[in-house]
């Protein structure tokens, strides 16, 4: 079972998975929601390796990166799990892709990002699917969500578990998987069809 899950890794599928994990549509949909910096403030949660980082701060964002453990030069070492050490209101951006699957307690985590959003600011997450109907036919075969996704997963999300958590959040994902990819806004299709979340919340100004 294991060396089948490793080829289905490798398919040239756009299902989030890591032969793609970085230019998967859910990721492109999210990056195309983000407006022009201008100089504004950025907080890049999660900014492992600094892709995202350095592609805001191309779109003019002064970013601030944080992660648990420091990957890059100016990436900050900090827990999400716990309060962020930053001031309410600081970042005119917040993003967060693959990330609170990762969380021990997601909402809290989302509490915490949206407080140090300015007011009027907006947050940009990004999350498996893991019931989408692909993935619930490949769990009667075994693979379940807890089998075919990273081992330090903690939570795996369906539609109603991402509208509980972000009910303000504006939801997109996309079908299909290969060649021309249609996006999906805030319909009844993308907890079937969609492998990613991908959630826009602008806070209230």
């Amino acid at each position: 079972m294991g060396k089948l899950l490793n080829l289905l890794k490798k398919i040239p599928i756009d299902l989030g998975q890591g032969a793609v994990a970085e230019t998967t549509e859910g990721k492109q949909i999210a990056l195309r929601l983000v407006p022009d910096g201008g100089g504004r403030t950025a907080l890049d949660v999660g900014c492992r390796a600094g892709h995202q980082t350095r592609w805001l701060q191309e779109r003019g964002y002064t970013v601030t990166s944080i992660d648990v453990e420091a990957l890059f030069d100016g990436a900050r070492v900090v827990d999400a799990n716990a309060p962020l050490p930053f001031a309410t209101g600081a970042f005119d951006l917040v993003w967060c892709s693959e990330v609170i699957e990762h969380l021990a307690d997601p909402a809290f985590s989302l509490r915490e990002l949206i407080r140090v959003t300015r007011p009027g600011g907006e947050l940009i997450l990004t999350t498996p699917n893991s019931y989408m109907l692909l993935f619930r036919a490949l769990a009667l075969v075994g693979l379940t969500p807890r089998r075919i996704q990273r081992a330090d997963h903690l939570h795996f999300f369906d539609v109603d578990d991402v509208r509980r958590l972000a009910p303000d959040a504006r939801l997109y994902g996309y079908f299909p998987w290969m060649a021309y990819k249609r996006t999906l806004a805030n319909d009844g299709f993308i907890g079937a069809l969609s492998p990613t979340f991908v959630m826009h919340i602008q806070k209230p100004a």
